[in-house]
């Protein structure tokens, strides 16, 4: 049914007529007048909408043109869209066809812009963004990157990880190093840092959306190692190697310290001079004997060593080749993994972690390695005198009882034994293709070699290994001899005691 005003057909409707239109009159037609009509519409909520369209012929056949719907579009609108249909008519333009073309040229309009924000955005994402990129796609290290996150949150992202990576110039990055390596010394950290940077940008250069923000290539290039240190710093590259003489003094000092402590009466050893736990001394003469790394030894496991065989297999996944390698323990280093067992064979782990929970409540066993540096931070914090430490030492022993040689030659680290044990074999003449296999080294030369030449020199490593221990052996009895001779001339007829463990530590 059409429907009309109540002034009559071919007048206008009011919007007082058009809000009091019943729900009854669902489906009508309404008549605006001048070609308007408008179909009445009930929502499930019973809102009432006029829905208007105005006829036009194209091409011979009669079509519809929408209007608008009221009360989403005023009456003044809908009749104007009538009204525009009819210009665009005479100019010979179909109104469809041109409310079509207003629909793609808003909806072009939005994409544009929407691009155009997305660029904006792109060419202001940081530089936090990117190295958080990096570091989920760009690196994996062992730690899952911890220790590389951990150094940039520090000393880089506070000064720059919130500037738009295409502002971060080479000044910005030297000015970050310099905090590092000049105004707190840390020369070595600062040029490693650099080394990371030159990575990450490398990274950066070849992927979306980082290369158009790099355009002018890395800014790390342009920092020289050079300027992100002092002065007098000197390349972190050690050539430090243990003589007899120290490597007597240090196995005299281990002795002596335990010594003097366990003699102390009860209550007053919290006074006294603490010497490292047995196991980590322990640990400097299997390094030193087999020439593995720190962290390699202390992630061994009893159940990769053969005390039998006089065997310690160390698995790909904790060399830091990638490559596993057997170990022929020489008597010596035997008596050093004897010696231990005694203490850490009730747990997997040759250095076992501390127990978990309170011993009172009953501790769990240890589950897992000691970590990788304790060891290296043990020897490090009894040579002081050599160290930088920015960070307190309340909770963690510091003095000078392990210094050789009264410091003229300067601190020793655990990595200096592993090239010390390769000095003591270099002197004995075993070969350097075998010193480099018994390092674990990754060899140099073509791949084809590698795929071709299979000979395990196991033979040739196993001499060289108990060619060491012999002279370690031979050098520590001297200790010994020494000692007790020294203590004769004290005390003639005296009876000489050693402390327990020094045997296993020197030669039988």
């Amino acid at each position: 049914m059409t429907r009309y005003p109540k002034s009559g057909k071919g007048t206008r409707w009011t919007v007082a007529e058009l809000k009091s239109i019943p729900e009854s009159w669902l489906g009508d037609t309404v008549a605006d007048g001048d070609g308007l009509t408008g179909e009445v519409r009930v929502s499930s909520g019973g809102t009432i909408s006029v829905r208007f369209k105005s006829a036009f012929k194209w091409e011979g056949k009669v079509t519809w043109h929408q209007c608008g719907t009221w009360p989403s579009a005023s009456m003044a609108d809908v009749r104007a869209q009538r009204d525009q249909a009819r210009q665009l008519l005479k100019q010979g333009v179909n109104p469809n066809d041109h409310k079509k073309v207003q629909r793609i040229d808003s909806r072009l309009e939005v994409e544009a812009r929407l691009a155009d924000a997305r660029r904006h955005e792109a060419e202001d994402l940081t530089f936090r963004e990117m190295f958080e990129a990096w570091l989920a796609d760009g690196v994996s290290r062992e730690d899952g990157n911890a220790e590389l996150r951990r150094a940039f949150e520090r000393d880089v992202l506070p000064a720059i990880g919130d500037k738009p990576v295409r502002l971060v110039d080479d000044s910005d990055l030297r000015a970050a190093l310099r905090r590092v390596g000049r105004d707190r010394g840390a020369g070595r950290t600062a040029q490693r840092m650099l080394s990371e940077l030159r990575q990450l940008y490398r990274w950066s250069l070849s992927r979306k959306p980082w290369r158009t923000l790099v355009a002018d290539g890395s800014p790390a290039e342009l920092v020289e190692a050079r300027q992100v240190v002092n002065d007098d710093y000197e390349d972190g590259i050690r050539d430090r190697v243990l003589s007899d003489a120290e490597i007597r003094e240090l196995h005299e000092i281990q002795v002596r310290l335990r010594s003097t402590y366990e003699s102390l009466p009860a209550g007053h050893r919290y006074g006294g001079v603490r010497p490292m736990k047995r196991e980590n001394e322990l640990a400097i003469w299997i390094m030193l004997a087999t020439l593995c790394r720190a962290g390699e030894t202390m992630k061994a496991e009893w159940k990769d060593v053969d005390l039998q065989k006089a065997e310690w297999f160390l698995p790909a996944a904790n060399t830091k080749t990638k490559v596993p390698m057997l170990v022929f323990l020489s008597p010596f280093a035997l008596r050093q993994f004897e010696e231990l067992h005694l203490l850490t064979g009730h747990t997997p782990w040759c250095f076992p972690a501390r127990p978990s929970g309170r011993v009172r409540e009953g501790a769990q066993p240890p589950d897992r390695h000691v970590h990788e540096k304790s060891a290296s931070k043990q020897v490090g914090d009894r040579q002081v005198r050599f160290m930088s430490r920015e960070g307190s030492l309340d909770h963690r022993k510091h003095d000078d009882s392990l210094v050789l040689a009264n410091g003229e030659r300067g601190v020793w680290t655990l990595h200096d034994l592993r090239r010390t044990g390769g000095t003591l074999m270099q002197a004995m003449g075993v070969p350097l293709d075998v010193i480099d296999r018994c390092q674990n080294h990754k060899l140099p030369g073509p791949k084809v070699r590698r795929h071709y030449l299979h000979h395990d020199y196991a033979n040739e490593k196993r001499a060289a290994w108990n060619r060491l221990g012999q002279h370690l052996a031979t050098i520590l009895s001297a200790a010994a001899t020494s000692k007790q001779v020294a203590r004769k001339g004290r005390s003639r007829g005296a009876r000489t005691t050693t402390a327990t463990g020094q045997v296993l530590a020197g030669a039988e």
